[in-house]
């Protein structure tokens, strides 16, 4: 399945000849179009023996050819399922019936026929006529597929490796209708999610992906160079920002589903492309946002999957009420022994480092609080639970708590060991913010490359006047994950990111 420069395999030349002879025999072995009727599923939904067996048009991919002398079978298969076809010379002709060993696994055609069902009861199509709509030039490793003992299926073949799944997605899809299943549910939660917002008043935007100063979270950027304006600009790390100065402008209740971009490592929870959702909401805090976010996700989960019961790491997690709320510092002490408002930077690299993690007291103390919670809490919080109350250091977006203003008003949503959504009362204070933004601007200039920068046309709308809003983000791509399953981001990414061949 890899690229190759010395030519075709054996296998693809014979293809090619085959090619050639249909040419030469005035067949276009390319077409442009074929209507048709039915799918295979309503085909075999309609089926009935007799003279007033039913006559359809079907398109697909030839995934199976067993031929026994003057007659042919076939499946077809599309997005519905599977057919099979029979293909005899004395009903075709002869001069059709000498094409039909010309056709390849893999090759796309047009069919047309009544069905009957075999002696066996499989509903089949009598072809009476088909057109090659695309010759496959190359094979698609069909390979073999069995059963698990825990009811998903072993494939055996070339796309077994999930390297070249990833790399030649379209080869990947075409053979495995259950990674298809996956991104069709993951375009059903989209809806999901709009359907829901829609229905509570938010307004779905735009905002822009290329930024001349990027914000709205801790990470290093992607750069551009942005010629016709002379200037480096910066692919999004976060739509925030751009989301807030619509509150200001008085659009109460904003989102966007969009595509965001940080310039940082890969693994089974990261891609350096990802989708998110932004929400904002008017007149309200980060308690508002809880209740917003507990209904979206188990709306969604219900929709796509008609429960409240999803798989996270292969264990069921119920996502039904209530989600457990509890406060990071308590956490953080429960977990690592350590109360992080008395711990200087010095012992909290010490911790990491006694936990085999490298770390010096030159990192930001929000940075090296953050690796410890990472490192000691996340992996154990199985169900859904809603963690409270981060350190202020780590929020730098986000409004003091009230009554402990070492606090910020701040939860993020973990689900199944990672996190999903992340939520403010949002600092609305320009003076706050401000000082914020310059105390992160010394920490970049300090060498922390994903310390946030200095966004003086921000602090202007804040300026203006932004009324109380609570905000949310929340990972589409990982949210995805949990509703289909899947253990890596990847497997929800239609193209992830890959070493270029």
């Amino acid at each position: 399945m890899s690229g190759r420069s010395d030519g075709p395999s054996p296998v693809e030349q014979a293809r090619r000849d085959k090619l050639e002879a249909l040419r030469s025999g005035g067949v276009t072995p390319f077409a442009y179009r074929f209507v048709r009727t039915h799918t295979a599923a309503e085909a075999v939904a309609v089926s009935r023996d007799g003279a007033d067996a039913p006559e359809v048009a079907l398109a697909g991919r030839v995934v199976g050819l067993r031929s026994h002398g003057k007659a042919t079978f076939a499946h077809l298969a599309d997005a519905s399922g599977r057919i099979q076809l029979y293909f005899r010379s004395d009903h075709l002709g002869h001069a059709a019936y000498a094409l039909v060993p010309l056709l390849d696994l893999g090759d796309h055609l047009g069919v047309r026929g009544r069905l009957f069902r075999t002696r066996t009861g499989e509903v089949t199509v009598r072809v009476g006529g088909f057109e090659l709509l695309a010759k496959a030039l190359r094979p698609l490793p069909l390979g073999k597929s069995a059963p698990r003992p825990d009811g998903t299926v072993a494939h055996y073949s070339e796309l077994a490796d999930p390297e070249v799944r990833y790399r030649q997605r379209y080869a990947d899809l075409a053979v495995h209708p259950e990674r298809r299943a996956v991104f069709e549910r993951r375009a059903a939660i989209t809806r999901a999610i709009r359907r829901f917002l829609d229905d509570r008043g938010f307004l779905e935007v735009e905002t822009p992906i290329l930024q001349p100063q990027y914000g709205g979270a801790s990470a290093r950027p992607f750069v551009t160079r942005y010629h016709a304006l002379d200037a480096d600009f910066y692919l999004r790390i976060a739509d925030e920002l751009y989301l807030k100065r619509l509150i200001v402008g008085g659009l109460e209740r904003v989102y966007e589903i969009g595509k965001d971009f940080r310039n940082e490592g890969m693994d089974r929870l990261h891609n350096p492309e990802f989708t998110m959702l932004e929400c904002y909401q008017a007149y309200a805090d980060y308690t508002d946002i809880m209740e917003l976010c507990e209904a979206l996700v188990r709306r969604v989960v219900r929709e796509v999957t008609g429960g409240d019961v999803v798989l996270a790491r292969g264990r069921p997690v119920d996502l039904g009420p209530p989600w457990r709320r509890v406060g990071y510092v308590e956490l953080l002490a429960e977990r690592s022994g350590m109360d992080v408002g008395r711990s200087d930077r010095a012992a909290l690299a010490a911790a990491l480092r006694e936990r085999g993690l490298e770390a010096d007291a030159s990192q930001s103390r929000g940075r090296l609080i953050d690796q410890l919670f990472g490192l000691t809490v996340e992996p154990h919080l199985e169900g859904p639970t809603l963690v409270l109350d981060y350190p202020i250091e780590l929020s730098p977006l986000a409004k003091p708590k009230r009554g402990a203003p070492a606090l910020a008003e701040r939860f993020e949503l973990y689900i199944g060991g990672y996190e999903l959504a992340n939520a403010f009362s949002e600092l609305n204070d320009p003076d706050d913010q401000r000082a914020r933004f310059a105390a992160q601007a010394a920490l970049g200039a300090a060498g922390d490359d994903r310390a946030q920068a200095m966004d003086e046309d921000y602090v202007r709308a804040l300026e203006y006047g932004m009324p109380p809003t609570g905000g949310l983000g929340l990972g589409v791509d990982r949210l995805t994950m949990l509703v289909t399953g899947e253990r890596s981001i990847r497997d929800v990414v239609l193209f992830p990111a890959l070493r270029p061949e």
